[in-house]
């Protein structure tokens, strides 16, 4: 997700299982392809329950600038990489609006705090461990935000590699931030799984040609995410 970018469904971690690695979003068990010889995950929205802080301080900032700013306008930024949350937000706002400053209010509104963790996702890492399977993640948020996050929530050294908005050229839905995850990790993707709440995270997954799954935070698979995801 994007790091300031996302209350809608809540999907808990808690019963996640799948056979014969790891664990998601269903109590039903079901089989992936190959055995995944690591695993990346998306930040906002899969590892952290950051849509309500951020969504909250989205909307203070518009009334405080007095702009008018939907749930469905925040949700076309969801994943995105932050050109293209820019690009939306001069669509909806002006190309004259200040968005600096827009931006100067959310990160003022949002402070100091860290999201809390999603449900299951210390057990899931340290299932993983328990494994010896590599992670890696790759988001669209900016390196603040992860290193706030991994020093809240004390994930340290625990992934071999993070790929933020900055490492790359293409956010996602590109490919690119998969692709850079993967040679961090030093597996073919095809042998890697990506665990993704958002259509356009497991947009960019696939693309990259990892197994992907989808854990629904916000926005709910549409057809052809569903046909990109080996599961939901």
């Amino acid at each position: 997700g994007d790091g300031l970018t996302r209350p809608v469904k809540k999907v808990t971690h808690t019963s996640m299982r799948i056979d014969p690695t790891i664990p998601p979003a269903s109590g039903s068990v079901f089989r992936l392809p190959r055995r995944p010889t690591a695993v990346v995950f998306d930040l906002d929205g899969t590892l952290i329950d950051s849509e309500a802080l951020v969504l909250d301080a989205y909307m203070a900032a518009a009334k405080r600038h007095g702009v008018p700013f939907t749930h469905e306008q925040f949700l076309s930024l969801v994943g995105r990489h932050r050109e293209h949350s820019e690009m939306k937000m001069r669509e909806y706002f002006g190309e004259t609006f200040p968005l600096e400053n827009f931006y100067a209010s959310v990160t003022e509104h949002v402070g100091d705090r860290a999201a809390p963790l999603k449900p299951g996702a210390v057990a899931l890492l340290d299932h993983l461990d328990a494994l010896r399977t590599p992670y890696a993640l790759a988001t669209s948020s900016g390196p603040g935000w992860v290193s706030r996050h991994f020093s809240a929530h004390r994930f340290g050294d625990r992934f071999r590699g993070v790929i933020t908005r900055e490492d790359v050229a293409h956010g996602k839905p590109h490919p690119e931030p998969y692709l850079k995850a993967s040679t961090i990790l030093g597996h073919p993707p095809t042998g890697i799984l990506a665990i993704e709440d958002s259509p356009t995270g497991v947009a960019s997954a696939h693309a990259a040609g990892l197994m992907t799954i989808m854990i629904p935070d916000l926005i709910q698979p549409d057809e052809e995410t569903r046909g990109r995801a080996l599961h939901v």
